[in-house]
């Protein structure tokens, strides 16, 4: 018999007797096993806790030396990328061409010649102070090029273009220039601040310009005393737009933007004003609420005044003696420009006893009110006039001991206390068919104002 069918029967009989094994003590076999995985858990759970702590494991401190590539190769790397600064400015009323640059940290003789002396570069320090200045200057801080902006030299451009004054260096100590006339870009810009002690105080401090808070005091003020009634604490958020030219937000105030939507928070009352055009009107402010801000009469004939004397008794600086003050007078510098606080129609126009130059103008349901102590008169007796134009400016004529304005208010011939005519005269309504395009609107800005508040008490919580 061959080993192949000798191997093939000795397997058959051992599977076999496995067989018969496992059929016989099966039960036996799994509890062995059994036994043995509980003995393996109970060995795992009593080992485990017997692990060491990491705190105790030892510790090697492994210290490797760096080698720095050397200087000297560096330095000739740097060598070869060109090095370029730029430095920013504003013109001072008493800078000369050697001032400027030497604010600008440039020592460049050659510039300074070309800028006293050539017609186009002289621009730059004529005329009135303040434009923005920008300087580039190359490996021997020398001036590379100069970029100067400043208002459109053109009035009907004022406010909406700026010229470019561009100086470039050529060969050597050659310069070329050019001038450019450019549209302004506005950019819609948030800020939010806390009243201290004066909203000129608060509005600096959150870099809003002054032009911007006027605008702020003007939309409040028939909500607002700011002159009796601001307290510390107040908050306000105010979304604005930013005039820039060429990316830079300018510093001419006249140039500043209209104010999209404000919110003003005065000893915890709130009041919201946002900026609407239904198409039917000129456009104006509404509250949230779609309540219009804007009056039959302004608060004040000036945009932002200063109460010398109310509406009451008072001692009369020249009569020397106790009697009614039937106006208020409002302290402001000579030649501050005065404004008609509603429509109406010049009743008179020139020169009245102690009023001086004076106005007077009716405006519906027999209203009239009185501008005196005027510098100067720019209308006349029958034209009509719009709520804000300009009238006069402020002076000191007739009887007045110092530049201010005397502002009267009569109805039927009665005077009327100035001060609470405004908050009490009629509203200009919103359209019903503006309503719904003006609810969307609002919604949106008083989201990005509430986010301005919030994103300033952050800010101050930091602080």
């Amino acid at each position: 018999m061959s080993s192949s069918k000798l191997l093939e029967r000795a397997a058959a009989r051992v599977n076999v007797r496995t067989s018969v094994f496992m059929n016989t003590h099966l039960r036996s076999l799994t509890a062995v096993v059994v036994v043995t995985l509980m003995g393996f858990g109970v060995t795992a759970f009593g080992i485990a806790p017997l692990s060491p702590d990491a705190s105790d494991l030892p510790r090697r401190l492994v210290t490797e030396m760096v080698t720095s590539e050397a200087v000297d190769p560096q330095l000739e790397t740097l060598a070869t990328h060109p090095v370029q600064l730029y430095r920013s400015e504003i013109t001072r009323s008493t800078d000369t061409a050697d001032s400027l640059l030497a604010r600008l940290n440039v020592t460049d003789p050659a510039a300074a010649a070309f800028l006293r002396t050539d017609m186009t570069a002289r621009k730059l320090l004529e005329g009135r102070a303040g434009k923005m200045v920008q300087v580039r200057t190359g490996d021997y801080g020398l001036v590379e090029e100069l970029v100067a902006r400043y208002p459109a030299e053109n009035p009907d451009q004022w406010g909406t273009h700026f010229s470019r004054l561009r100086l470039t260096r050529s060969n050597g100590n050659n310069f070329n220039t050019q001038v450019d006339v450019v549209p302004m870009t506005a950019e819609v810009r948030i800020a939010s601040g806390t009243i201290r002690s004066s909203l000129f105080a608060a509005t600096d401090e959150a870099r809003i310009p002054d032009s911007v808070a006027n605008q702020i005091a003007e939309i409040f003020a028939a909500d607002i005393d700011f002159h009796r009634e601001l307290r510390k604490g107040d908050t306000f958020s105010v979304l604005y737009e930013a005039l820039t030219a060429d990316g830079e937000a300018v510093t001419w105030n006249q140039a500043a933007g209209r104010v999209v939507a404000a919110e003003f928070v005065n000893n915890g009352r709130s009041s919201s004003a946002v900026w609407f055009n239904d198409g039917s009107n000129k456009g104006t402010y509404y509250s949230y609420d779609g309540q219009s801000k804007r009056r039959a009469f302004l608060a004040s004939p000036m945009e932002f005044s200063r109460v010398t004397s109310g509406f009451a008794m008072r001692f009369h600086p020249i009569l020397q003696n106790w009697r009614a003050h039937l106006g208020v007078d409002y302290g402001a510098p000579m030649g501050t420009p005065v404004r008609s606080v509603g429509d109406g129609t010049v009743e008179f126009a020139g020169w009245q006893n102690g009023y001086g130059n004076v106005i007077q103008i009716r405006h519906s349901n027999d209203r009239t009110t009185l501008y005196g102590h005027l510098s100067r008169i720019d209308v006349k007796k029958g034209q009509h006039i719009d709520q804000g134009m300009r009238i006069g400016a402020v002076g000191a004529t007739g009887w007045a001991t110092g530049p201010h304005l005397h502002f009267e208010f009569r109805v039927k011939g009665r005077h009327q206390d100035p001060l609470t005519m405004a908050k009490g005269s009629e509203s200009v309504p919103l359209t019903p068919a503006g309503q719904a395009q003006f609810a969307s609107a609002a919604r949106q800005f008083q989201l990005q104002l509430q986010s301005a508040e919030t994103a300033s008490r952050s800010s101050s919580y930091v602080e």
